[in-house]
């Protein structure tokens, strides 16, 4: 089984972008865990960024027409993209919304995720594992 994985807007720059919260793997290193963790629960992985919404939402049309399961870390979009949020209320497969750094322990502006109500699950604030995570998680959705 296919699962794509989004991430958004500035999650190309890991590595460099704010160490002390994200970490010092790079957005390559990301892609590599990902695929690995991915072959280990029998999930062939696909790892895009992209710092535009327009792209994002095409991506995530393109994965409901193909009932495609997605793991999504929208980043900055988690907040306030109502475009994104939509896009993804449309999936015909699960969606589980990951973020490296847990947004809760973060400035109060992150709290609020618009793209959750629509996820089946959130997993945040694991580092790099939270894609780990994810992904054995998104293998038990789809063995169900």
């Amino acid at each position: 089984m296919k699962v794509l994985i989004i991430n958004g807007p500035n999650l190309g720059r890991l590595g460099t972008r704010e160490p002390e919260v994200y970490g010092t793997t790079t957005h390559a290193d990301l892609v590599k865990v990902c695929e690995t963790s991915g072959a280990e629960v029998g999930l062939e992985v696909e790892v895009r960024q992209s710092d535009d919404e327009a792209q994002i939402i095409k991506w995530l049309h393109d994965c409901a027409d193909t009932t495609t399961p997605v793991i999504m870390n929208p980043a900055a979009f988690t907040h306030y993209s109502i475009a994104i949020r939509d896009a993804a209320a449309m999936l015909t497969a699960p969606l589980i919304e990951v973020h490296i750094s847990n947004p809760h322990t973060r400035e109060e502006f992150r709290h609020v995720s618009v793209i959750s109500a629509v996820a089946h699950g959130v997993i945040a604030g694991f580092g790099v594992n939270s894609y780990r995570l994810a992904l054995k998680a998104m293998s038990d959705l789809l063995v169900r």
